[in-house]
């Protein structure tokens, strides 16, 4: 191991930052923010101007401010020692410490020249082929890598927001959302400890101190929630102006006593967010409100409040799943009270009228359409869902995996019919994991490669969840998708594709080309670009009768007979 634990924590107590990075710092060698001697900056100190941005205002700043009082108020962040005993304030670079996960700020392409600095160096080029896998990260998520040389267990990578005044609600949510993602992300990795530098950057031009609000006030709330599954958070400071905005901060939002909580009442910004820590929008609560000369939602039927053809993703938990739609979001699509009547009109129909294609066996294709802004909505849900747990399980399975090229150039995706094992496939995670695998492809023109050899045998989802997988991959994937190859397909496969043509989508499976044999198929996508099972072969030869190909079995290469 490169790292040596320091003998003495002399100089990590006093808040000197060393000059070389080949030093462990453990836990007990930090004091706890209970232990931190307390000062008089809540009752002395202003702040000092130099450490604000000049450009920016602080809309975080309270205008009654001054010369308010906290009596008789209740304070919104009262004392709680066991929060405090978790909450650690240290100057120096994360990646020093010995916890079980570190923050990395970066970019959406995890670039290693938009990290943190020095993390890097200090883990070693490991981190960086890591983070080349992870197809990228939206801002305010988080992905988890390991961490290589350093002490710490995993390294958490996220983005932080640009910043602009118009925008900064915006902006503060999303850096709310980072340090959310963050410790979210810690415990669905069984893990404990973290250490969070300033996410923010100024290069994103956040303001300092704002950005210290809001990075304070989200683990509060969050540790309010979780404190029970989280044994340590490490607020880390590199710059003598970020460690005096902290220490002046910390007691706002973490009061060791009732004399630093009645202060902070007086201190505290007029907006400090919901249970979560964001910011609240007016508007959007005004959405929930009854609306007038508006029908209540009792004067419809009852039966027809969830669509059954929501049911036909997954068959079970659908409600679990339709829990991933942002209800404020969608309120700022239409009027809410006539979205809903139109569904529920809508799925009216499509439930006297006559269902042609589920007589057929191939589903209920009923229900209203998404719009284009559900969509949107319904795949940043999932996508979010599917960041945040581990699918190991199902990337074993080998059904849907990333191949090469084809031979104009895309990257393709493979899926492999016969290990679709509908039996033994929680469909939930399956469908979590397609949007996660699929999410860094569909951004740009890309192929699929379909095998449907020996698949006819295994028990397939009907189209209903088919169209519903669809809507949830979104338009980009409609429209960037620029053709699915399958190879072996059976004359069912046809006439499913046909009413799939006809009744789920008349662009994407407009692009469906069939290759008969294994030949046809490297016409479009070269052999050495793909990863084939051994079965796809031996299925060839027994449906062509090895009628044009050579099969070489050891390197399982095929050649064109001479």
């Amino acid at each position: 191991m490169m790292y040596q634990a320091i003998p003495t924590a002399a100089t990590i107590r006093g808040g000197t930052p060393t000059e070389s990075g080949d030093y462990v710092v453990t836990l007990d060698q930090i004091p706890r923010w209970s232990d931190v001697e307390q000062r008089s900056s809540l009752e002395g100190e202003t702040g000092d101007p130099g450490h604000s941005n000049p450009r920016y205002a602080n809309p975080l700043a309270s205008s009654s401010e001054a010369g308010s009082s906290g009596n008789g108020m209740v304070s919104k962040f009262p004392v709680d020692h066991e929060i405090n005993s978790r909450i650690y304030l240290w100057r120096g670079e994360p990646w020093n410490l010995e916890v079980d996960a570190v923050v990395n700020s970066t970019n959406e392409n995890l670039d290693e020249a938009h990290s943190s600095p020095g993390l890097h160096v200090a883990a070693g080029p490991g981190l960086a082929e890591q983070c080349a896998t992870l197809g990228g990260c939206r801002t305010g998520m988080a992905k988890v890598t390991n961490a290589y040389d350093l002490p710490a267990r995993r390294v958490i990578h996220t983005v932080g927001p640009k910043y602009a005044v118009k925008y900064h609600t915006a902006a503060e949510n999303a850096l709310s959302h980072c340090y959310r993602s963050c410790l979210e992300l810690l415990i669905d990795s069984g893990l404990q400890s973290i250490a969070m530098g300033c996410i923010y950057t100024e290069a994103k031009n956040y303001p300092r101190e704002p950005a210290a609000h809001v990075a304070i006030r989200t683990v509060r709330r969050f540790l309010e929630k979780q404190k029970d599954k989280i044994s340590a958070v490490v607020f880390c400071t590199t710059t003598s102006s970020d460690t005096e905005i902290y220490k002046r901060l910390l007691p706002l939002y973490f009061p060791r006593d009732e004399h630093e909580e009645e202060v902070a009442i007086s201190k505290l910004p007029a907006d400090v967010g919901d249970e979560n820590g964001e910011t609240v929008i007016d508007e959007r609560k005004i959405r929930i409100q009854a609306l007038p000369n508006k029908p209540p939602p009792r004067s419809f039927p009852t039966p027809l409040e969830r669509p059954s053809t929501d049911l036909t993703l997954l068959r079970r938990n659908s409600n679990h799943l339709d829990s991933y739609l942002d209800p404020a979001f969608m309120s700022l699509i239409k009027d809410p009270d006539e979205r809903r009547k139109e569904q529920w009109e809508k799925t009216a129909q499509a439930q006297s009228g006559f269902n042609f294609v589920k007589l057929l066996g191939f589903g209920d294709l009923g229900g209203p359409p998404l719009s284009a802004a559900e969509e949107y909505s319904l795949h940043s849900r999932y996508l979010a869902k599917a960041n945040s747990l581990n699918l190991s399980e199902i990337a074993e399975m080998k059904i849907v995996y990333r191949g090469g090229v084809d031979t104009e150039g895309h990257p393709v995706m493979v899926v492999v019919g016969a290990h679709f094992l509908l039996r033994c496939l929680d469909l939930e995670r399956f469908v979590l994991y397609v949007i996660k695998e699929f999410e860094p492809v569909i951004q740009k023109p890309y192929s699929i490669v379909y095998f449907h050899s020996a698949a006819s045998l295994q028990v397939q989802p009907d189209l209903g969840w088919m169209k519903r997988l669809q809507q949830i991959l979104g338009r980009k994937h409609q429209r960037n998708l620029q053709a699915i190859y399958v190879l072996h397909p059976t004359f069912h496969l046809k006439a499913t594709i046909l009413t799939m043509q006809f009744f789920v989508d008349n662009v994407v499976w407009k692009k469906v080309v069939y290759a008969d044999r294994l030949l046809q198929l490297f016409k479009y996508v070269p052999r050495e670009q793909l990863t084939i099972p051994d079965f796809v072969f031996q299925h060839d030869l027994e449906v062509n009768g090895g009628k044009g190909l050579i099969v070489d079995p050891r390197t399982k290469y095929v050649y064109q007979r001479p």
